[in-house]
């Protein structure tokens, strides 16, 4: 992780302007979507990567078909785990 510091502005209309090297940086584009986090007096930027359901799932289906497992064997496997603990 790179640690930079800028110094930026807040518009009369509350926008602020993300320097255009940490823009890049980021992969930053129009419509990206930004999570603020206020702590105390300090505010926190992420970017958010949305995506879909079918987007996050998709390599877990994949392994599960690969390892030939079903969805019926998932509750099994649920109740083995939760007796480990």
């Amino acid at each position: 992780m790179e640690n930079e510091i800028e110094l930026g502005t807040i518009s009369s209309r509350g926008q602020i302007c993300i320097p255009s090297g940490m823009r890049d940086d980021l992969g930053l584009e129009d419509g990206s979507r930004i999570l603020f986090v206020r702590v105390n007096d300090a505010l926190m930027l992420k970017k958010v990567n949305m995506q879909t359901f079918e987007e996050i799932t998709r390599p877990l289906k994949a392994e599960a078909k690969r390892l030939g497992l079903k969805e019926s064997d998932v509750v099994g496997m649920v109740h083995r785990a939760r007796k480990k603990r």
